[in-house]
């Protein structure tokens, strides 16, 4: 089993012979490990090791670490952002995905409620949030995965 590291020393990605299992995330004073069909939580590495039998090796991958410069007011976004900016009366992280683009995008992820349910989304236009109910921004994937959860 093998954890790729996505924000370091707060979120990795477990796999196991390159499937993905699940998340593990550290919060303020315990682990959280969120599969497919389960939640569990821990309050140390030896208590994860235990629970999966295995030690989980932390490797860094370059192909999924977040680039600071793809980040705005703390949220990460899915490109270099161009100009941002905040809007404050939704309290929404802006930004064009080009410096002469028209189209605003909102940085962190969400969830956004069409008619078939709710639905997670990272960046999604700001037109798309202006139209439906959402929840977010959250700054990360677990932050929206726990209020999809919730919903």
């Amino acid at each position: 089993m093998k954890a790729k590291t996505i924000l370091k020393d707060k979120f990795w990605i477990l796999e196991e012979e390159g499937n993905n299992i699940g998340t593990l995330s550290w919060g303020d004073d315990r682990y959280m490990f969120s599969g497919k069909n389960k939640t569990l939580f821990f309050e140390n590495k030896k208590e994860i090791k235990n629970t999966f039998g295995l030690d989980i090796s932390i490797t860094e991958d370059t192909e999924h670490t977040i680039d600071s410069n793809k980040e705005i007011y703390n949220f990460s976004t899915s490109v270099i952002p161009y100009n941002s900016m905040y809007d404050i009366k939704r309290k929404l992280p802006l930004f064009t995905k080009s410096n002469k683009s028209k189209s605003l995008y909102c940085a962190g992820y969400y969830i956004i409620r069409f008619e078939k349910g709710w639905v997670k989304s990272f960046c999604p236009k700001l037109i798309t949030v202006e139209r439906y109910e959402y929840r977010g921004p959250f700054k990360t994937e677990l932050e929206m995965r726990q209020e999809l959860s919730r919903v």
